[in-house]
């Protein structure tokens, strides 16, 4: 506690400034995600005190994210479709996938996942980042030239067959569900269709139409229509906001460019009483829990998305221990990567308790605290409070900035969330794979296989395929160089150092293997060939194992294989400096003493030598 209170004056000043900075971004990252701003402020408020409060990096902010924004953006567009397109009837089980993303980071801290997570290549997280930054751009493209779809009405009026054949579609399920319908007899379904007017017709229209233009792909499909219907207030007042965040960088950074184009467009737009779209209506008041998680709890509704929240809690889990590093190194500490796990599962759950979109430690948030003065977790506590204080005071006010203002802010966090570094180094890196007659960087078709799947597909799948990519290319450039470096070869072409007093005249009766790597699924297949490559004049192979510390399965059955087929051949095989886990492996399945006597196995190539002069 003491410890805590060390650096107060320090803390306070990092701790407001960085809940100044998040601001912004927790409002745009709200609406960006589909429920609105006050989604992202609560994430932004929660996360902050409690991943501070129960995490292991000091300086660390955290609050909502663009990785994590993107991800949870995929969670709630899905099970809002799945519930009729209504928000509110969909907030409980979206908020519950949120809850057990945040669960699922504290139960990774506490078993101890959080070295791990460094195993990640870095392709994929490049392709990731940069798909990130692409999907903000375009999602952004619509709300910053004022296009709305479901407002469009001559593009809403296209789906109104769609919606009919919907409403009549839910009406039938209602019936079946109740055991009222009967095929003979549609009496109960025309009276119910009755009561279908126009409104309802136009609303479901509307959700179809809100549909058919969300994310990158529904953007780029509405995309000529919007340039046709551009609101130009609405693309002046993202421009300025764009403008402003870029230029006042140049005069200062000590103050937040992002806080200043907020103020100075919002105040401008506000003051000259501009017919602009606000944002959605902030709640005022103290948060209240959304207790419909509990009571509403199903599984069969998160059972679809536990992958999808698995991947936000590893997501979250990156995001954030890569901003421990980076204040790690900007303060010469050491963060406690578990605990700092489970800080940021304990804030991402309170915060979806709360009606808060999840987030991550946030690295530009972090930076500010650090320059700022913050030393303890104290600086990430009050950012938190700042927050709050904003929406209990502000709220009213905050509820008058221009959507198109957010728009601008998220145009410039796409552009700067992108994976740069990894973009210019394309060209330099080795040329290690083929497609066709094109040679390229294996790396680089992970990055673009995770980038084009992201950006149009899906965000969850494409990490998954890119790990599963990356983990194949990584075992078969294992298997190849650790078949490069064995080789069977008479005594006469090579000799190790020990091999070179080998007695002549058994040189071409004598072949060796040596195995320099770990045999495993990816090296088994060279290693299988090994008795086709013996010439007829061969008797006896000795096989030297000092270099292969480690076998999977694949490998203890291929050197089975091999075994049996020398034997069958009549060729002596003899192991020399059997490392411990391959020959505990080869003695559970009898491959010692069945295949490979005891007595054939030795410590020293010596020994083996002595053995083979004994027997000739």
């Amino acid at each position: 506690m003491k410890k805590l209170f060390s650096n107060i004056k320090g803390d306070a000043f990092g701790g407001i400034t960085a809940g100044i900075v998040a601001l912004p971004l927790a409002l745009a990252f709200g609406v960006s995600s589909g429920l609105g701003p006050s989604a992202g402020l609560y994430g932004a408020i929660f996360l902050s005190f409690f991943a501070a409060l129960f995490g292991g990096t000091n300086t660390q902010i955290s609050g909502p994210t663009a990785p994590m924004t993107a991800v949870s953006m995929v969670v709630i567009a899905g099970i809002i479709a799945v519930n009729d397109g209504d928000v509110e009837k969909a907030l409980p089980a979206i908020l519950t996938v949120f809850l057990l993303a945040g669960l699922m980071q504290v139960g990774l801290g506490a078993l101890g996942f959080g070295k791990y997570i460094k195993y990640i290549p870095y392709p994929v997280v490049s392709g990731f980042m940069t798909a990130i930054g692409v999907i903000i751009l375009i999602t952004q493209v619509l709300p910053s030239i004022g296009y709305y779809p479901k407002e469009d009405t001559e593009f809403v009026d296209q789906f109104k067959p769609q919606a009919e054949e919907l409403i009549l579609e839910n009406i039938l399920k209602e019936e079946a569900g109740e055991g009222i319908l009967v095929l003979e007899n549609f009496k109960e379904t025309v009276t119910r269709a009755q009561f279908i007017g126009e409104e309802d017709i136009m609303k479901e229209s509307k959700t179809l139409a809100k549909n058919e233009a969300s994310g990158v792909l529904g953007t780029l499909k509405v995309l000529p229509r919007a340039l046709q219907n551009i609101n130009w207030l609405e693309l002046i007042l993202a421009l300025s906001t764009i403008i402003i965040i870029y230029g006042f960088k140049r005069i200062t950074t000590k103050i937040p460019s992002t806080l200043v184009a907020l103020v100075v467009v919002s105040g401008a737009a506000i003051a000259f009483g501009l017919n602009y779209r606000p944002i959605e209506e902030i709640p005022s008041g103290i948060p209240i829990p959304n207790l419909e998680i509990f009571a509403n709890f199903s599984i069969s509704g998160i059972t679809p998305f536990i992958f999808t929240a698995l991947t936000l809690a590893l997501l979250g889990a990156i995001d954030s221990l890569l901003t421990s590093v980076v204040a790690d190194n900007m303060t010469k500490t050491k963060h406690k990567p578990n605990k700092e796990l489970i800080g940021q599962g304990i804030g991402n759950s309170i915060a979806a308790i709360f009606g808060g979109i999840p987030g991550a430690g946030a690295t530009i948030r972090t930076v500010v605290n650090i320059n700022s003065g913050g030393k303890t977790k104290l600086s990430g506590m009050i950012a938190g409070i700042m927050l709050l204080v904003i929406l209990l005071g502000l709220g009213p006010i905050a509820s008058r900035i221009p959507a198109a203002v957010l728009a601008g802010i998220l145009i410039t966090v796409g552009i700067g969330v992108m994976d740069y570094k990894g973009l210019k180094a394309i060209p330099s890196l080795p040329r290690d794979a083929k497609i066709g007659p094109i040679k390229i960087s294996s790396e680089v078709i992970i990055m673009f296989v995770v980038l084009l799947l992201s950006t149009f597909w899906n965000l969850v799948y494409a990490v998954g395929i890119g790990l599963i990519i990356a983990s194949l290319m990584f075992m078969k450039k294992i298997g190849d160089l650790t078949a490069e470096r064995s080789d069977v070869k008479s005594l006469k072409e090579e000799a190790w150092k020990d091999e070179l007093d080998f007695p002549e005249q058994l040189k071409e009766k004598v072949f060796i293997k040596h195995i320099k790597g770990p045999l495993f699924f990816g090296s088994t297949s060279e290693f299988q060939s090994l008795s086709a490559q013996i010439p007829n004049t061969a008797s006896m192979v000795i096989i030297r194992l000092d270099r292969m510390q480690y076998m999977d399965q694949s490998g203890l059955y291929a050197m089975e294989d091999v075994l049996q087929e020398l034997n069958k051949n009549k060729i002596t095989a003899y192991f020399v400096d059997l490392l411990d886990q391959p020959k505990y492996l080869m003695e559970r399945i009898d491959i010692i003493p069945d295949l490979m006597p005891r007595e054939h196995i030795f410590n020293t190539f010596d020994e083996c030598i002595k053995h083979i002069k004994s027997k000739s």
